[in-house]
C-alpha cells in the first residue's frame, strides 16, 4: 500500500469516526434539552465538561419498598450512542442495586443484544424506575435485600447529596403529585420494564415463536428434500389438503424394504448391485424410450427424404447425358 493510500484511507476512517459522533452529539444534545427541566418522577443532565456522561435521580415506585426513596446515579454513554447501549450506575444505597457497580439490566450495556437505538435517556429512567420492585435473580449488580431494609434505605436516601454534581435529594425533583400525570408515569414505567423483560427473556431463549415456526417450516422443507419423490408427495398433499377438494385417495407411500443386519459385507453389495441393476433395468427406463424413438425416427426420416432426392436428381441426370448423347450421334 502506498503512502498516498495509507493516508486516504486513514482520513476517511476519521472523519466517518467524526461523523459518527457527531451524531451522538446532536442526539445527546436533544435528549438535554428534552430533560433540562425535572419531574417528580425522574431528571437527568450531562456533567459540564463530558456530554456522554450524565447524572439522573429517580423517585422508588409507589406502592412498593422504595416508595418514598430518591435514587440517584451516572449513566455513560458509549461514543457509538444510540447505536450501543449505554451503562448504567447506582450511587445511592437502595437494596435492589449494588452501588458503584454497572448493573444488569437488558436495557444496558451488559445486553447490547436487546438494544434498540430508538430508546432513550428517558427509556433508561423509567426502565430503572419498573425494575426497582422486580427480584435480582443473581443478575450482575442486583442485590436482594428485605422489605425492612429496602424501606430504611428507602428514607436514608433522601440524605444523599452527590459530590460529582452537587445535585441533594431533597430538591432535585418536585414534589410528587397525586394527580393522572403521576398515576400516568406510573403506569409506563410499569408497561416498559414488562416490555422490556419479556424481550429479554426472548431473546435469551434464543429465538421468538415466530421465528420458531419459521425454523420448522425450513427444517420441514429441507427434509423434504432428503424424502424419496413418494414420500414427498405424500408429505405435499397432506400439507394442502384443501387443494385436492375431490377426497381422491392419496398414493400411500411405499415402505422401504427394512435392512437384515445379519447379512454379510458381501450379501450387502450384492443387494446394492442388484438394486442398481433394477434401477437401470428396461422397465425403469420405459419413460424415457419415447423421446429417444421419437428423435431416431425424425432423423430417418429426414435421411429417407435426402436419399430420395440425391437418386432422383442422379436419375434425372443420367436421362439427360443419355438424351444428349443421341443427338450427337445422329448428326
Amino acid at each position: 500500500m502506498s503512502t498516498r493510500t495509507a493516508l486516504h484511507v486513514e482520513e476517511t476512517l476519521r472523519r466517518s469516526g467524526i461523523e459518527r459522533r457527531w451524531v451522538s452529539v446532536k442526539r445527546l444534545m436533544k435528549e438535554a434539552a428534552e430533560l433540562k427541566d425535572p419531574t417528580d418522577h425522574y431528571h437527568a443532565q450531562p456533567l459540564e465538561d463530558n456530554l456522554f456522561e450524565w447524572h439522573f435521580t429517580v423517585r422508588g415506585p409507589p406502592d412498593s419498598d422504595f416508595d418514598g426513596g430518591v435514587y440517584h446515579g451516572r449513566i455513560v454513554l458509549p461514543p457509538e450512542y444510540p447505536m450501543k447501549p449505554p451503562s448504567i450506575i447506582l450511587l445511592t444505597a437502595n437494596g435492589r442495586f449494588e452501588v458503584g457497580k454497572k448493573i444488569c439490566l437488558s436495557i444496558s450495556g451488559h445486553h447490547p443484544e436487546t438494544w434498540q437505538p430508538s430508546w432513550s435517556i428517558r427509556t433508561a429512567l423509567l426502565a430503572i424506575i419498573g425494575f426497582m420492585p422486580t427480584k435480582g435473580e443473581g443478575a450482575i449488580g442486583s442485590l436482594d435485600y428485605t422489605p425492612e431494609e429496602r424501606r430504611a434505605l428507602a428514607k436514608k436516601s433522601q440524605d444523599f447529596c452527590c459530590e460529582g454534581c452537587g445535585s441533594a435529594m431533597k430538591d432535585v425533583l418536585l414534589p410528587l403529585k397525586s394527580g393522572s400525570d403521576s398515576s400516568q408515569a406510573d403506569q409506563e414505567a410499569k408497561e416498559l420494564a414488562r416490555q422490556i423483560s419479556f424481550k429479554a427473556e426472548v431473546n435469551s431463549s434464543g429465538k421468538t415463536v415466530a421465528e420458531s415456526d419459521l425454523n420448522h417450516s425450513f427444517s420441514l422443507n429441507d427434509s423434504q428434500d432428503d424424502l424419496p419423490t413418494t414420500f414427498q408427495g405424500a408429505t405435499a398433499g397432506t400439507s394442502y389438503g384443501a387443494q385436492n377438494p375431490s377426497g381422491a385417495p392419496l398414493p400411500q407411500p411405499t415402505q422401504p424394504a427394512p435392512k437384515n443386519t445379519s447379512m454379510s459385507p458381501r450379501q450387502r453389495r450384492a443387494q446394492q448391485q442388484s438394486q442398481r441393476r433394477s434401477s437401470t433395468s428396461p422397465d425403469v427406463l420405459q419413460g424415457q424410450q419415447p423421446r429417444a424413438n421419437n428423435t431416431e425416427h425424425g432423423g430417418s426420416a429426414m435421411l429417407i427424404v435426402i436419399l430420395t432426392l440425391a437418386l432422383a436428381a442422379l436419375i434425372f441426370r443420367r436421362i439427360y447425358l443419355a438424351n444428349e448423347y443421341i443427338f450427337d450421334f445422329e448428326l
